[in-house]
């Protein structure tokens, strides 16, 4: 294992880690253990009681946080005409056709999420193989294959977040900045555990939500216990 600095064993010592803490015992306690120059991010990780290797267990979602992330997200949509108008003047920061993704091909990556109108998504195929691995491709399931650009520009801009479980069963997800305050990341959650409580498979038999933990960018992991989320979700 690689050896850690002072500030992190000295924050790691605060933790409990046979202890399971409320979510607002955890923010806390995150807090409290935050020792970076810059404002660290919070995130959260959720294991699921699903096998995702069978396809009707597969947990995937988007959730738009109350609060936002806290950071700027670059956009770029894929479209035609009076789309490409439409997307800017929802706030996309690059907006157009084939010559994007000649662009991309050639190596330009200088953005963060993208969205595509159904008619592009010929063009979009083509680079699928640099967008894939990156996490950047428009998906229909996950509502970036869309006519609608202006609405889910503005969903993005305003904090949506892509998510789905990985082999392991876990679930990963951003909720924000720590120096949100803990009301404001508390909102951020309770919209992401309602999300992915929602999402349950019906495949899905036993326990559902069977282990909860929230760390910070440069912190170590904080467990949480798995009934407290009976508080957020309806």
């Amino acid at each position: 294992m690689p050896k850690r600095g002072k500030k992190y064993r000295a924050s790691r010592e605060k933790i409990d880690p046979s202890k399971r803490y409320t979510f607002q015992e955890a923010l806390q306690l995150a807090a409290e253990c935050v020792y970076a120059r810059f404002d660290e991010s919070l995130d959260i990780a959720v294991r699921l009681g699903v096998d995702p290797r069978h396809a009707d267990q597969m947990v995937r979602g988007t959730v738009v946080l109350p609060n936002g992330l806290g950071k700027p997200v670059r956009v770029l949509v894929f479209a035609k005409g009076e789309k490409v108008k439409e997307a800017l003047e929802a706030g996309a920061d690059h907006a157009g056709g084939d010559e994007l993704v000649e662009q991309i091909r050639e190596g330009w990556l200088e953005f963060d999420k993208t969205v595509a109108t159904p008619d592009m998504m010929g063009g979009v195929g083509k680079i699928g193989k640099v967008l894939g691995p990156r996490g950047l491709m428009p998906n229909a399931k996950l509502g970036t294959v869309t006519f609608d650009v202006a609405r889910v520009v503005k969903e993005i801009k305003a904090g949506k977040v892509d998510f789905r479980v990985e082999k392991t069963g876990i679930v990963h997800a951003p909720m924000g900045k720590i120096s949100f305050g803990q009301e404001k990341l508390l909102e951020n959650i309770a919209a992401f555990m309602d999300t992915l409580v929602r999402l349950k498979p019906t495949a899905a038999k036993g326990t559902y939500v069977k282990g909860i933990a929230l760390s910070t960018t440069m912190g170590a992991g904080i467990q949480v216990d798995p009934l407290a989320v009976k508080s957020f979700v309806s």
